[in-house]
């Protein structure tokens, strides 16, 4: 058991250090040349460089040691070690790559803007994948978001607003626009990674056909049910609930399913960010 944890973390590690190399190639050979920056303490430590002349591995490590901390308090201390990799593995990336020759110029700024963020969201999506953080921006807004009453999200949204702006009198606008689309491709191409392109789906169907839809379901979409026991609050009749978890991809397939045995059925349809054991594995449909 400690071989295979070890094995693991290793693994894991290995991947934060890829995901660290692959972000910081994305910098250094393609965004900041082009005068293009991410969001969060990544763009202010970029920001940084350019005003004070400070290398920018020097910047990204020194001004996340705060996040990294408030992230060994809040989250733990295997979060802290891994994120800790990998802000120093981007780190040391960027002082290495400093040099690289740019593989983009300013004269495609379409190609910089989506080469650059696929390549930066492709590097922090195996990072945060494996466990670790590459700017600490998340773990503030994750602090913040307790004390107001708004999402993670929105305060990140506002984070980089503030940063995106201040870009603006640096760079210029036209530079804040392509830094502000490039971080938008960055968080879609992070979210592919940490989540897959099928994201899968929770369904819950309430029907007094359930049984014929949860047949239904498992033989023509080749997915497992599980039935519960539910009462309508207004007719407090006694019905059987429908649960199962689909791919995006099969929700039109079961929603047709569904409106051919009952159309009048109740159907709520959530986001599921990860599905673990289980059979979720497909069988063979017909």
């Amino acid at each position: 058991m400690q071989t295979n944890k070890l094995a693991d973390t290793t693994r894991r590690i290995i991947l934060i250090v890829i995901g660290a190399a692959i972000a910081g190639y994305a910098l250094e050979a393609v965004l900041i040349p082009n005068s293009v920056i991410d969001g969060g303490v990544t763009g202010v430590s970029i920001m940084g460089t350019y005003l004070f002349n400070i290398p920018l591995g020097v910047l990204l490590f020194v001004l996340n040691i705060p996040f990294v901390y408030l992230g060994y308090k809040q989250v733990g201390k295997t979060f802290a070690i891994m994120s800790i990799v990998g802000i120093a593995s981007l780190s040391i990336s960027t002082v290495l790559m400093h040099h690289i020759e740019p593989i983009l110029s300013a004269k495609d700024p379409l190609l910089v803007v989506i080469s650059g963020g696929v390549m930066l969201g492709v590097g922090i999506g195996v990072v945060l994948r494996n466990g670790g953080a590459l700017d600490g921006a998340e773990v503030l807004a994750v602090l913040v978001s307790r004390k107001v009453p708004f999402s993670v999200g929105d305060i990140i949204l506002l984070i980089n607003a503030f940063i995106f702006v201040g870009a603006g009198f640096i760079y210029g606008l036209e530079s804040a626009l392509y830094s502000a689309t490039t971080y938008y491709i960055a968080k879609i191409v992070i979210d592919v990674i940490q989540v897959g392109l099928e994201k899968s789906k929770s369904v819950r169907i309430v029907s007094k056909q359930s049984e014929k839809i949860g047949s239904a379901i498992q033989d023509r979409l080749g997915r497992g049910v599980t039935y519960s026991s539910g009462r309508g609050g207004f007719s407090d009749e006694t019905i059987d609930i429908v649960t199962c978890v689909i791919t995006r991809m099969e929700e039109n397939k079961l929603m047709t399913i569904i409106k051919e045995l009952d159309t009048s059925a109740f159907v709520v349809i959530t986001d599921v960010a990860e599905v673990r054991g289980g059979s979720f594995k497909k069988r063979d449909i017909h």
